[in-house]
């Protein structure tokens, strides 16, 4: 039997957030264009945060207003609040709102300004709205699998969040390494323990970051648990603008590197993914983090040398 995942690019928003040079609202265009030439049809293009907290995302209703609309794509947008969904909601161009809620009460009051209950009500609030209106809402368990603050994160909270979140039946439920601190046997026994609570109603997520080089090495776990949805960013730019040290995602080129070589299908382009972090390099004036934009894809014989 084939395998089979999705795969969500997330380079125009958690690849762009923490960077401290700041893209044009038509280089975020472009780079969207790149992700869809390659053959993405899932994209989280922006957030609806606070310009000052997060500089990077000023532009957010003007990136929804350039979207090309062609009926074959899910645009997804973040949103930490209330009032960050009704902007989503406002450009009438997007077609997910993507939920975060904090596994631990310090790192959400850094990063949203609420602890978990107040994130989990905010959450179901929005969920159970978007779902009255038809509109697609997902949900992110963000440090999932540790806090720059709190340190660990049992599975149990794991559980005990999704389990209140799938009350308001989100299409989809995440869980984020949003430090990337977490090893595959995390994700095994995470995932794991949301498949037996949750059954297979609510397809599942996994965000990682490669902060501490076992990035890949989740990803393939949560391919063998089952995950649906892996997201990755072109060049393997991104982190948290609120998590100390917390460096960028998985590279998409990376990671489709690993499922092709796996014969897992995914309906992404390998090469297209390397010529857009060589471009993206460029755009950002430095290199970016993506192995595959070193050393390229699976060698050719006669490009094989000894040693």
């Amino acid at each position: 039997m084939t395998v089979c995942v999705s795969l969500m690019e997330v380079s125009p928003r958690d690849g762009l957030q923490n960077e401290p040079e700041l893209l044009s609202t038509e280089e975020k265009l472009t780079l969207i264009h790149r992700a869809l030439d390659a053959g993405y049809r899932r994209i989280e293009v922006t957030s609806f945060v606070h310009p000052v907290r997060v500089p990077q995302m000023a532009d957010a209703e003007s990136v929804c207003r350039g979207l090309p609309q062609r009926g074959d794509v899910t645009y997804t947008g973040l949103v930490l609040n209330r009032r960050g969904y009704d902007r989503l909601l406002a450009t009438e161009m997007l077609d997910e709102a993507g939920l975060v809620v904090p596994a631990t009460d310090a790192f959400g009051e850094r990063n949203q300004g609420m602890d978990v209950e107040s994130g989990i009500a905010m959450a179901c609030e929005v969920l159970r709205d978007a779902r009255l209106r038809g509109f697609r809402a997902q949900a992110t368990i963000a440090v999932a699998f540790g806090c720059p603050f709190e340190g660990e994160v049992t599975v149990q909270r794991l559980v005990d969040i999704a389990c209140a979140l799938a009350e308001e039946a989100p299409v989809e439920i995440a869980l984020a390494d949003t430090i990337g601190v977490g090893v595959p046997s995390q994700i095994r026994d995470a995932f794991g323990a949301l498949r037996e609570t949750l059954g297979d109603d609510i397809p599942l997520r996994a965000h990682f970051h490669d902060t501490r080089n076992t990035g890949i090495a989740n990803a393939y776990m949560a391919v063998e648990m089952g995950v649906e949805t892996l997201d990755a960013s072109i060049g393997g730019i991104g982190g948290c603008p609120f998590a100390p040290n917390a460096t960028g995602n998985i590279a998409s080129e990376d990671l489709v590197y690993m499922l092709n070589r796996m014969g897992v299908s995914h309906q992404v382009d390998l090469e297209s993914l390397i010529d857009s972090a060589e471009w993206l390099q460029t755009v950002l004036g430095k290199p970016v983090p993506s192995a595959l934009l070193k050393a390229g894809g699976f060698p050719a014989v006669e490009d094989v040398g000894a040693g």
